[in-house]
């Protein structure tokens, strides 16, 4: 299979743990490595034979922005889901970062990735 990446798709979102992140937000980050085959979109120049990027991020953004979930994980699981129901993809790969974390000691990221 093919690879297609998509990284830094951003939007706020209001998971977590604590009332504070779900009442006040904050910045989450996701990335996707997605599998199909690319051959067709190859050799026909046509965007019907491909996904649709545009498509694909503004429902990342919109998944980003729904909830609220407690866990980054559940996040990842219901964009895995969502993307991989509404595409035509054969496995992917979601990585959401929490940049933010309050977790009480000073990280540049933290994040999960999930393969489905």
């Amino acid at each position: 299979m093919d690879e297609l990446r998509i990284t830094g798709i951003q939007a706020r979102g209001f998971h977590g743990l604590f009332d504070f992140e779900q009442r006040d937000g904050q910045l989450f980050i996701v990335d996707l490595l997605l599998h199909l085959d690319l051959k067709k979109a190859g050799n026909s120049d046509s965007i019907e034979d491909t996904v649709d990027y545009g498509a694909m991020t503004a429902r990342v953004k919109e998944l980003i922005e729904s909830g609220p979930y407690r866990l980054i994980e559940r996040l990842a699981e219901i964009i895995a889901t969502s993307l991989k129901e509404e595409f035509a993809l054969s496995t992917i790969e979601v990585t959401v970062h929490k940049p933010e974390a309050p977790v009480g000691v000073k990280v540049d990221d933290i994040s999960v990735t999930i393969r489905r």
